[in-house]
């Protein structure tokens, strides 16, 4: 790891910051939330925790950073796949979103953290910046998928946080955990391994129907 030079400009403390960012999302992958700590990302990068404070304050806004890009980048990607115009059926957007999702999958595991860690643990002002980034893009894209959906742009919103929260509850299985995974395998209990695409897509399939006949 390179010595540790001190940003000075505002490019240099976004870079700074990406660095950060992706050392957590490294981890993440490979370790439960309650291990990460902000000694395990400064022994990452090969800074102090004194170094790290100067760009972060808690693991959690971290966390709270590295959602938000996922987020915006799920979000422009079902953006770029599913046009205004494109006058898809509902067999082709619920398997394109099902695409989508599962492309974007860590998106919904860190938003098993969301609502009850990560936005509880950061401070006031960093949570109003999550929030405005993500209004900020809700009327652009509420108003290109509702013709896509064939929905009321009003009804946009509901529909994509109720496959957010389909998709979330899948990637957190608790059968994701190899600790609950063994434990049921010496139960002798037979347990269907969850096919997250397959899911999304007659879950999305199920979703257009229901909010299309309304």
């Amino acid at each position: 790891m390179a010595e540790y030079i001190r940003a000075r400009s505002d490019q240099q403390k976004a870079e700074r910051l990406t660095q950060v960012k992706a050392a957590l999302d490294r981890q993440f992958a490979t370790r439960p939330f309650h291990e990460i700590t902000l000694t395990t990302l400064a022994d990452e990068l090969g800074w102090s925790r004194t170094n790290l404070y100067k760009y972060v304050t808690t693991k959690e806004e971290v966390f709270l950073a590295v959602f938000a890009d996922k987020r915006d980048a799920y979000t422009d990607a079902l953006t770029a796949a599913l046009p205004a115009g494109c006058g898809f059926d509902n067999v082709t957007i619920a398997n394109v979103w099902a695409g989508i999702a599962t492309a974007h999958r860590d998106y919904f595991r860190y938003g098993d953290l969301l609502y009850s860690v990560i936005e509880t643990n950061v401070s006031y002002e960093k949570l109003k910046e999550f929030k405005r980034g993500y209004y900020e893009k809700l009327a652009p894209f509420s108003d290109q998928m509702a013709g896509v959906l064939g929905i009321a742009p009003e009804r946009v919103e509901a529909f994509a946080n109720t496959v957010y929260h389909h998709g979330v509850g899948l990637a957190g299985s608790c059968m994701n955990n190899p600790l609950v995974a063994r434990a049921v395998d010496e139960l002798g209990v037979s347990v269907e391994p969850i096919d997250f695409q397959v899911e999304i897509r007659d879950f999305v399939a199920m979703l257009l129907a229901w909010y299309q006949g309304k």
